[in-house]
């Protein structure tokens, strides 16, 4: 099915990564990952520096699946906010989660600099702000909870917010440890990077339609009928890996997206930082290096791409009012929309690992609005498992706590 319509700004942006090279034999690789959006780049990418050998599959051509679409805001925080998921998981799994958000935002920096490539990664403050008053409260009580647990934040009053960012809200919590990237660059330059090296081969237009447990490892058909034989399989499909789960584990959902003509830098806010806020769903706003601003949102249950598509200009017009009101004096001319459909979870987090009893097909499914954040957590669990290393996030990131 399509992923997401319109014309998502990465793909205007950048050239085509223009590869046909579907699999014509069959073969042998110690690990077969299924995908190569930025969660496949990046599990490769982990895998490749220790020397375990793996191959990547993709039905599209590289990176047109839903790291395509994707706005790419890279945030410690969570789509449920830490005061509310410690009663979902208790407050040493939700603590751990947050911590692993924050490391991670460091992880991605370090890869993008451990192979000297630049996906327009930059780092940007955060600004969640309080929609209304029950948002003010909201963000008190997740005040609290993060200086408790030293997570970086600093509340701005109302008055803060109008004379630092001329942003009218009742208040806000605002971080300095938050970033941005251009989700399409990262993935393709880290494929593009090994496959120079000749330590990792990709194969496009290769769909994977069959797949049973071998001895140690997985026998994978292809729509074509070549074999794969591999020790490990890692989905890392987005929500499309749902038909190599035993159970549904996410919902689905279609968001939209804008992106503005340039603006003139004076009308950009310090920092470029990041917004969002308290309402769900929220509203996000991010800006790039070339003065265009995204805003993104008006998130509805995904019921088939037909319906998602249909929206699209409806979606447009609000989320042009809502920058507007924010931002009342901000010349905002929309240049290129699309909506998208992504997958979301009970908790706001990711499901990482193994199902249970199927120890050799490990998933890495960055689901919620933190995906990219969560993908450098599967990437490196995933090499941790196949290395036989110890990891205590696996707990709070697994299929177990489905039980």
């Amino acid at each position: 099915m399509d992923l997401y319509s319109g014309l998502p700004y990465w793909i205007v942006k950048n050239p085509l990564y223009d590869d046909y090279h579907p699999l014509s034999a069959d073969l042998r690789t110690e690990v077969a990952i299924i995908g190569s959006g930025i969660t496949g780049a990046l599990v490769a990418h982990e895998l490749c520096k220790v020397g375990i050998e793996c191959t990547v599959f993709d039905k599209r051509t590289p990176t047109t699946g839903s790291s395509a679409a994707s706005t790419a805001l890279l945030q410690y925080e969570i789509d449920t906010p830490l005061c509310r998921l410690v009663g979902k998981i208790g407050e040493t799994a939700a603590v751990r989660a947050y911590h692993s958000c924050l490391q991670s935002i460091n992880g991605l920096e370090h890869v993008f600099m451990e192979l000297n490539i630049s996906p327009d990664f930059m780092r940007v403050p955060s600004i969640y702000y309080a929609s209304d008053r029950n948002g003010l409260s909201l963000i008190r009580e997740e005040l609290e909870i993060r200086n408790r647990f030293r997570l970086p934040v600093i509340y701005f009053s109302k008055k803060d917010l109008s004379e630092k960012y001329h942003l009218k809200a009742p208040g806000a919590l605002v971080n300095y440890s938050s970033a941005q990237v251009d989700p399409y660059q990262a993935a393709t330059q880290i494929l593009r990077h090994y496959q120079e090296k000749g330590q990792l081969d990709v194969y496009t237009h290769t769909e994977i339609t069959q797949w049973e447990e071998e001895g140690e490892g997985y026998r994978l058909v292809t729509a074509r009928g070549t074999t794969i034989h591999c020790r490990y399989v890692v989905v890392a499909a987005g929500f499309e890996a749902g038909r190599f789960l035993p159970a549904k584990v996410m919902k689905l959902t279609s968001t939209y997206a804008i992106l503005s003509e340039p603006v003139e830098k004076e009308y950009i806010w310090p920092g470029h930082s990041l917004i969002w806020e308290t309402r769900e769903p929220y509203l996000y706003i991010r800006t790039n290096n070339r003065n265009r601003i995204l805003v993104g949102g008006e998130d509805e249950d995904f019921r088939d791409p037909v319906k998602r598509d249909h929206l699209l200009r409806k979606k447009v017009s609000v989320l042009e009012k809502k920058i507007k009101k924010l931002f009342p004096d901000l010349p905002f001319r929309t240049d290129t929309a699309w909506c998208g459909t992504f997958s979301s979870t009970a908790d706001g987090l990711p499901f990482i690992g193994a199902w249970p009893g199927k120890e050799r097909m490990l998933f890495a499914l960055g689901y919620g609005g933190n995906g990219i954040t969560f993908s450098m957590i599967a990437a490196q669990l995933i090499r941790c498992k196949i290395q036989g290393i110890k990891d205590e996030r696996e707990s709070v990131f697994g299929f177990e706590r489905l039980h």
